[in-house]
């Protein structure tokens, strides 16, 4: 089913006119056998856009929807390693990485594949916090954020996403006091909120380039949920 999606693929230009900063981003967007069906813009982690990455995207095709990723660090650039990935992402602006957040949910909605409605936000890890962001910030654009171990500290009032969250049981980048705090936050705005914790595994184990952290049975369910609640909140959106 991959390769299928896979050679329905094609790079993916974000709208510069919502990059100030001199030049349009770059992407991986793929189209399901259909030619068409709900946007999903998968929001990758501080990798960078990696094989893994894009293979959510294929693997989203797979299951109808069309799914566009940004690459947020800009030209191409990936990491292997925890402290190579700490040093990428403290090379990155922030403000481009927003604006490209931006200007990938205009061009998700744009496209002729999608549908005029609403789209959702699928991250990890560092693109979890950029998904939470963007449903909050864009609420008109975002009718579904999912967050794979990552979180925001936002007010969440102007949302009008669902909300569902697959986190581990021993993260050393998210506690469990971030997670409760992160559902506590969504449930006194009135949100509808979704959360699965997945219990023996870490942060990253849903990436399956991750092989000390990878745990293929969390993965496979966490999966099943984020394709079944897409379905669920984009189908009619």
């Amino acid at each position: 089913m991959v390769g299928s999606a896979a050679a329905r693929a094609a790079a993916a230009t974000v709208d510069p006119m919502s990059d100030p900063y001199g030049s349009a981003g770059t992407g991986y967007a793929v189209v399901p056998d259909s030619g068409g069906g709900p946007g999903v813009l998968v929001l990758h982690a501080w990798w960078g856009l990696t094989p893994f990455f894009t293979s959510i995207c294929d693997r989203l095709a797979d299951a109808g929807f069309v799914a566009l990723a940004p690459d947020l660090h800009g030209g191409g650039q990936t990491a292997d390693t925890p402290d190579e990935a700490e040093a990428l992402l403290a090379s990155v602006d922030p403000n481009r990485a927003a604006n490209l957040v931006v200007g990938s949910l205009s061009t998700l909605r744009a496209m002729p594949a999608t549908p005029d409605g609403r789209v959702a936000v699928l991250g990890f890890s560092m693109g979890a916090s950029w998904a939470l962001w963007a449903a909050t910030r864009f609420p008109d654009d975002v009718a579904a954020a999912v967050a794979y171990y990552g979180s925001q500290d936002i007010d969440f009032a102007p949302a009008d996403a669902a909300f569902q969250g697959h986190f581990a049981e021993i993260d050393e980048f998210e506690s469990e006091d971030d997670v409760n705090y992160l559902e506590a936050q969504l449930r006194l705005a009135g949100k509808a909120v979704d959360f699965h914790r997945y219990p023996g595994t870490g942060h990253w184990f849903a990436e399956s380039d991750r092989p000390a952290a990878y745990d293929e049975a969390a993965a496979e369910l966490a999966w099943d949920r984020t394709t079944a609640f897409l379905h669920a909140h984009l189908d009619e959106a």
